[in-house]
């Protein structure tokens, strides 16, 4: 069955093709890429509340070696979540955007290498950002 696509979609399409953003694949599990970047993005749409939190883990490990000073992580905003019987997945409670940066503040060996969690602004409400120390002046 083949599916006309709107303008907008084509336009968007043509417009990504064209461009010469670069996108961080959610599959590749290490910063590696961003060597020279003090910012580092990642995705987690798609994975488990478990997986997202080792995912989180791993990459603020790997980031704050490489003194990678900025960590976007994109959450999404939840408003995909099916499950309305688990309050950890109801849209409600948009089971990554609350519960990962709640892993991370938990998580002292983590917060001995974080100066700061912050939310992006109100539009982009489905990411936050992980402010790393100087591994320099870590301790």
């Amino acid at each position: 069955m083949s599916k006309k696509l709107s303008d907008k979609d084509l336009k968007d399409w043509k417009n990504f093709v064209k461009s010469k953003d670069r996108i961080i694949p959610k599959d590749i599990n290490s910063p590696a890429t961003s060597k020279n970047s003090s910012i580092f993005a990642i995705d987690l749409h798609g994975l488990s509340l478990d997986q997202a939190n080792k995912f989180v883990e791993k990459t603020i490990n790997e980031c704050f070696e490489k003194q990678i000073s900025k960590i976007n992580i994109i959450t999404g905003k939840g408003m995909r979540s099916k499950s309305v019987e688990d309050p950890y997945k109801s849209s409600e409670l948009s089971i990554l955007k609350h519960s990962v940066p709640e892993f991370i503040s938990s998580n002292d060996e983590l917060m001995k290498k974080i100066k700061n969690i912050e939310n992006t602004d109100e539009k982009n409400s489905g990411s936050f950002n992980v402010y790393l120390k100087s591994k320099n002046k870590f301790r």
